[in-house]
């Protein structure tokens, strides 16, 4: 059984990030690629007049002790906080509390707990990685630009699953190629617009579920810990339904239309005077298939990610820490 010395991460969102640490703390040589700017993932937040918007996730819950203590331990404590806001969900015509729970919250953005957990990480952004290709007992990464990455010994891709896909398919790993084709098929789009308006929304919830035809969620971005906003920012969600029927729909219609639907749905008329759209391709899994993770022993290639562990933030975490006990155990 080969040793792993060196392990290279596709993809620095929580499950990458995650991954790296808990490696790298048992003296694991780790390298993350991401192919954007930064560290993040759907834990993202646009730059907005004034601070931040949160236009991917939006809370998270900590059921399993660990997972705040490794944020702690690894992002900061003040990395990250309670938002204490009002949730609600949409019944028909009518509006009921979410059940008590505390949710946490980046601060003063999502991104502070990836930026945090990125320190003493070695990552190479804006490194698309393509291709991997077989040296001996290790392996190669080859990224858009045709540069090569490594060797190592085990690779982990935590990018979404059709990402994932096209580096097995151009990789000839037809066996991982097909293990993905189900995943792809669950994995669901979402528009997302942030919206500012120059006075404050007198609504009764500040996180809201919606029953619509067009919006699954909407939160008053402002009412979070350490966001110091003139007026407010809202964020608002496509449902998976509407946005993956309008993938190709331009941007200002997309907008236009959510920005509609929500003040049907709030019941409110002013009109927003700025707007941020953005459109995620793979936002989250519907399928119940949830492993945790994969690990392909052969080949020494595991995946993780919050698809394969119930779509939540804390999900990503649980996928990370058990690919990385699987390896070493090992």
């Amino acid at each position: 059984m080969p040793v792993i010395r060196r392990i290279a991460i596709v993809g620095s969102g929580l499950a990458g990030l995650t991954a790296a640490r808990l490696l790298g703390e048992r003296n694991i040589a780790v390298t993350v690629f991401e192919k954007s700017r930064g560290p993040g993932g759907r834990m993202a937040a646009k730059r907005v007049p004034g601070g931040s918007a949160d236009i991917g996730a939006q809370y998270f819950t900590a059921r399993n002790p660990a997972f705040t203590r490794f944020l702690a331990n690894h992002a900061g404590e003040a990395s990250f906080g309670i938002w204490h806001g009002r949730f609600g969900y949409q019944k028909g015509s009518e509006w009921e509390s979410f059940p008590d729970e505390t949710r946490y919250v980046g601060i003063p953005r999502m991104t502070a707990i990836t930026r945090g957990l990125s320190s003493h990480v070695d990552i190479r952004a804006q490194t698309r990685i393509e291709q991997l290709e077989r040296d001996d007992q290790s392996w190669l990464l080859r990224d858009a630009n045709g540069e090569s990455h490594g060797p190592f010994d085990t690779v982990i891709i935590t990018a979404p699953p059709a990402q994932a896909q096209d580096i097995f398919r151009t990789s000839q790993l037809t066996d991982l190629e097909e293990k993905m084709s189900d995943p792809v098929r669950h994995i669901q789009p979402c528009w997302a617009v942030a919206a500012h308006f120059s006075e404050s929304l007198e609504q009764p919830y500040e996180g809201m579920r919606c029953d619509d035809d067009v919006l699954y969620w909407v939160a008053n971005n402002s009412s979070k810990p350490g966001r110091e906003d003139e007026g407010q920012w809202w964020v608002l969600h496509a449902n998976p339904e509407w946005s993956r029927e309008n993938e190709d729909t331009s941007p200002e219609q997309v907008t236009a239309d959510m920005v509609s639907a929500f003040q049907q749905v709030t019941r409110c008329k002013t009109q927003p005077d700025e707007l941020i759209p953005h459109r995620w391709l793979y936002a989250k899994s519907s399928s119940r298939d949830t492993p945790g993770f994969r690990w392909f022993d052969d080949q020494r290639i595991g995946l993780a990610g919050d698809w394969l562990s119930g779509g939540r933030v804390e999900g990503a975490f649980e996928s990370a820490l058990g690919l990385a006990e699987k390896i070493l155990s090992r």
